[in-house]
């Protein structure tokens, strides 16, 4: 098909627009960069400075000498690894249940979980939660960090969806060939979810590591508490403002992140399309 040097322009026009808008929203992560490289001269200075006057990492240095930030990065690793994965089977399996077997009480039960989506269940939960991990002796270790998040209703309801678009017909064909249910689910179902998996690992993971006010609660002590928890530490601690210290800290935080997504992009961005099988 031709296209015409209208239609031409136009598509000119709004590629300049979106490189400009992309340029505008990732220019306070640019800026941060930039800071995280300056002296504090630098920082404050006027006119101000976009770039450094040279590459240094000595802010890097001061903000590990200044907190234990790798080992809170090493617990907020755990703790996001752990908690994603536990969303996941417990989400997935949930889901499979909801959408290939028939048992009482399955609509009330599913509604119910349905309703849970709409409570903010870190404000809501964190009382009687943090009750629990005391009588269970848990507070100040992984395991209240991890357990009470390993389930999840929005991955339940969001794997159900899925679950329920692949066509039935491939789990009356594993039937026939004699597969059990859970046999189904582990060779057919999860290989064909891989996107949707991926897709759910990253906003799993996102916001595990990202969780601020459960682990602030629940650990006393450093050496048990996460990296998000440390940035706040970090700003605390530079009590002269040195936002070069500070901004290197916090992209050390954020770099995990942006990693898990950068591997697992592409399988994301065909979760979101979906995977495009149709009965």
């Amino acid at each position: 098909m031709k296209i015409s040097t209208r239609q031409k322009t136009n598509y000119f026009l709004i590629e300049v627009g979106l490189i400009l808008v992309s340029l505008f929203m990732f220019l306070p992560f640019i800026l941060a960069i930039s800071m995280s490289f300056m002296s504090p001269t630098e920082v404050f200075s006027y006119p101000p400075k976009f770039f450094p006057s040279s590459i240094n990492f000595k802010n890097y240095s001061e903000a590990l000498k200044l907190i234990p930030l790798g080992r809170m990065l090493l617990n907020s690793m755990i703790v996001a690894v752990f908690t994603t994965i536990g969303k996941l089977v417990t989400g997935t399996l949930a889901a499979f249940a909801f959408s290939s077997f028939r048992f009482k009480g399955k609509n009330i039960l599913f509604s119910t979980l349905f309703i849970t989506l709409f409570l903010p269940a870190e404000t809501v939960m964190i009382l009687p939660l943090f009750m629990i991990m005391s009588k269970l002796g848990w507070v100040n270790t992984y395991w209240a960090l991890i357990i009470p998040f390993t389930a999840s209703a929005t991955n339940t309801f969001l794997f159900r969806q899925h679950f329920m678009s692949i066509p039935t017909t491939l789990e009356d064909a594993a039937k026939i060939d004699g597969a059990t249910p859970m046999q189904y689910f582990r060779k057919i179902l999860i290989p064909l979810s891989g996107p949707m998996i991926a897709g759910a690992s990253i906003i799993n993971f996102v916001y595990a590591w990202n969780m601020y006010l459960w682990p602030l609660i629940v650990t006393m002590d450093d050496k048990m508490k996460t990296a998000q928890i440390g940035v706040k530490m970090l700003i605390s601690a530079e009590s002269t403002n040195n936002w070069g210290v500070i901004m290197a800290g916090t992209l050390l935080v954020a770099i995990p992140t942006l990693i898990i997504f950068f591997l697992l992009q592409d399988l994301f961005v065909k979760s979101l399309v979906g995977s495009g099988l149709k009965e």
